[in-house]
């Protein structure tokens, strides 16, 4: 799973992976309309509406992550959520202004490999070796980000 994606997907409540279909019998699929723990008969595909999304759906228009074509964020109040969480991390952290502290208020991993990695999937071109001005390009980029998947930001940040 992409950062970006976890990323979104703890402001959404959703950072448990989903439940999985349950057998009737240990290794056996279960039978053709037998419901399973999603809700849907085993066999049939996910229809739009029931909350499950193909692996990678996050992805958007040109050339973005996460374009605002889909919206994952829509009316979500990211300030308070972020303000609850890095409350609630029981450490002194300023989301406003830096990636790992957002990163840590979210409880992702914000080591420099990671930091690097979601660089690359906003398409940083500066230089990576350089970790103060790509985390200040970090953060500013993701609150881009998180306002154009329908995030509410204060202006300051989007």
């Amino acid at each position: 799973m992409s950062i970006f994606k976890d990323i979104l997907n703890k402001l959404l409540g959703k950072d448990k992976p989903a439940a999985t279909t349950t057998a009737t019998t240990a290794g056996t699929p279960p039978a053709a309309g037998t419901p399973t723990s999603a809700g849907a008969p085993a066999g049939t595909a996910p229809t739009a509406g029931t909350g499950a999304a193909p692996a990678g759906n996050v992805q958007g228009t040109a050339g973005s992550p996460a374009g605002a074509q889909s919206a994952p964020l829509s009316g979500v109040d990211v300030e308070a959520i972020m303000d609850r969480m890095a409350q609630q991390s029981g450490q002194t952290l300023n989301w406003r202004t830096s990636i790992v502290d957002t990163m840590k208020a979210l409880g992702i991993d914000s080591s420099l490999e990671h930091r690097k990695e979601l660089a690359r999937e906003l398409h940083y071109t500066g230089d990576m070796n350089d970790s103060a001005a790509m985390n200040v390009w970090l953060h500013k980029r993701l609150m881009q980000e998180l306002a154009a998947n329908g995030g509410k930001l204060p202006k300051e940040l989007s």
